[in-house]
């Protein structure tokens, strides 16, 4: 189990790492995180909704994600309250008190669970959440040390050296956990560190004689490799500023509870594209393309975007003949009007949307969670052609529309005929809830293709596969890691070596 002294020391990514690594070595690896909060989420072959991050690592294991990998979901919905999913499925709106009541229930959950995959594979790598430090939430506790008991499993404790007191941190951790939770903590991993290791040595001698405990690695600093984020605090990180002044603009809108915000990496790592997530309407100037993004609370932010005056600063730019975008939450925002009869997602009841699209939407009782294959136009390109995109829907509101954006043909694996989103008249606004569209390298290409001709650029020429780029990453991850974490010392804790230095071969797949 990796622990971090905090959140965003690079936990996901270093699950994910560790997954292509024991996949790579042969061994049939899972990751697991029992609890998660995060606004970007994901959809299983079986319609179960779970952690974004949780997808990305099973990728990396090279298997499919499944609601077992993390069997607690927390979707904030306001400052107080969040969506609790369990095993895939919303169970209901909690305020934090009343989750903690509910623990027990979720404890239960997480354990099946864990059993499951324990049958299935030789590894599991498991995440922890925030800090096992936080002794306020230690009753009761699924996400961290209570975890580790659960699974009975070595803890590796990870700190951030680029926030700066990473060895206060892991000592401070240390001091805060009890003799038993401190027993399981076999050594600790320095990540996101910039320059020449041997500067640290002092410190990390320092921080064997203070704990007793081993640093495994130092991870250098991972610039340039196409990997998602699951913490909003990444997005300030997220846009790559390229030297090139007549590059493709897109501006996306940094609402405050933004959700999939990962829809938008493929245009981050394509060459002559730039990616800015903005919350002043003065950066809409000069766009090529704004984007309003996914949201787990639409009503509340359209409030947000009118006390900004973000609403007027996009319709200017409608009206100057810019293009629009709205994903799922966005689509809704792009509308008329957003109704929440059941007050799902917000207390507005009623609020009026952009009006760029001719859609309503209400809020339904019931969240619609599909993996889907679509056929859906270019809408800014004069070429009539459609591309078969792979994506998924993770919505409580229901929008129609007359001029529908694209036509889903299957759902969860089975055949339908269901219509989604919108389209503007002109073609130059429209919106869909499909998640991960812009994965399609066919549409994504053709969407900067149209971007480039309207703005009177000759065409890139340029095509990227960004799936062949997210499985590289995860290679040169895997690499990284083999290079600078002691994975022999991290076999033998995890009890897959021999006395002999190789992998115990009754836990190989080869």
């Amino acid at each position: 189990m990796l622990q971090g002294t905090s959140s965003h020391v690079g936990k996901s990514v270093l699950v994910a790492g560790l997954c292509r690594l024991l996949r790579n070595m042969g061994l049939s690896v899972a990751p697991f995180k029992a609890q998660n909060m995060a606004l970007n989420s994901y959809v299983t072959l079986t319609g179960e909704e779970i952690g974004r991050a949780q997808a990305f690592q099973a990728e990396a294991a090279g298997i499919e994600p499944t609601a077992e990998m993390n069997p607690v979901l927390l979707k904030p919905t306001g400052d107080s309250t969040s969506q609790v999913i369990i095993e895939g499925r919303v169970h209901s709106t909690m305020s934090a008190t009343e989750y903690h009541a509910f623990k027990p229930v979720a404890r239960t959950s997480v354990t099946e669970c864990f059993r499951r995959l324990e049958t299935e594979y030789d590894v599991i790598v498991i995440e922890g959440a925030g800090s096992p430090a936080e002794t306020n939430l230690r009753e009761g506790d699924i996400a961290n040390m209570g975890m580790a008991e659960i699974a009975d499993c070595p803890v590796l404790l990870i700190g951030d050296i680029d926030r700066g007191g990473v060895f206060a941190s892991l000592v401070g951790t240390l001091a805060l956990l009890s003799p038993e939770e401190n027993d399981r903590i076999k050594g600790f991993i320095i990540n996101k560190f910039r320059g020449d290791v041997s500067l640290l040595t002092p410190g990390l001698d320092d921080l064997l004689l203070r704990t007793g405990k081993p640093t495994l690695g130092v991870v250098p600093y991972i610039k340039e490799i196409c990997l998602p984020d699951e913490d909003g605090v990444a997005l300030d990180e997220k846009k790559r500023k390229k030297e090139n002044p007549g590059e493709i603009i897109i501006k996306v809108i940094k609402l405050p509870r933004i959700s999939n915000f990962t829809d938008f990496d493929p245009f981050i790592e394509t060459p002559g594209v730039n990616v800015d997530f903005i919350e002043d309407p003065e950066k809409i100037d000069g766009a090529d393309l704004v984007v309003v993004p996914g949201t787990k609370n639409s009503l509340a932010d359209m409030l947000w975007m009118q006390e900004r005056a973000l609403d007027k600063k996009i319709k200017e730019h409608r009206e100057a003949g810019g293009r629009v975008i709205g994903i799922c939450g966005g689509l809704q925002i792009l509308g008329r009007s957003i109704t929440d009869p059941y007050g799902m997602e917000s207390e507005h009841g009623k609020v009026e949307g952009l009006g760029l699209l001719d859609i309503d939407t209400v809020m339904q009782r019931e969240k619609a969670t599909h993996r889907i294959v679509a056929s859906a136009p270019d809408p800014f390109s004069d070429i009539d052609v459609r591309f078969e995109i792979d994506g998924y829907e993770i919505h409580m509101g229901e929008s129609t529309a007359p001029r529908p954006f694209a036509q889903i043909i299957r759902r969860n694996n089975e055949v339908t005929e269901v219509f989604d989103g919108a389209l503007s008249s002109d073609g130059l606004v429209w919106g869909s809830y499909i998640h991960g569209l812009f994965d399609s390298d066919t549409f994504r290409s053709s969407i900067i293709e149209s971007l480039r001709q309207a703005k009177g650029l000759s065409p890139s020429n340029t095509r990227i596969s960004f799936s062949a780029q997210r499985n590289e990453a995860f290679n040169k991850l895997a690499d990284l890691l083999n290079e600078n974490l002691d994975i022999e010392e991290i076999l033998r804790i995890t009890g897959l070596t021999t006395g002999e230095n190789r992998i115990n071969s009754k836990l190989l797949r080869v």
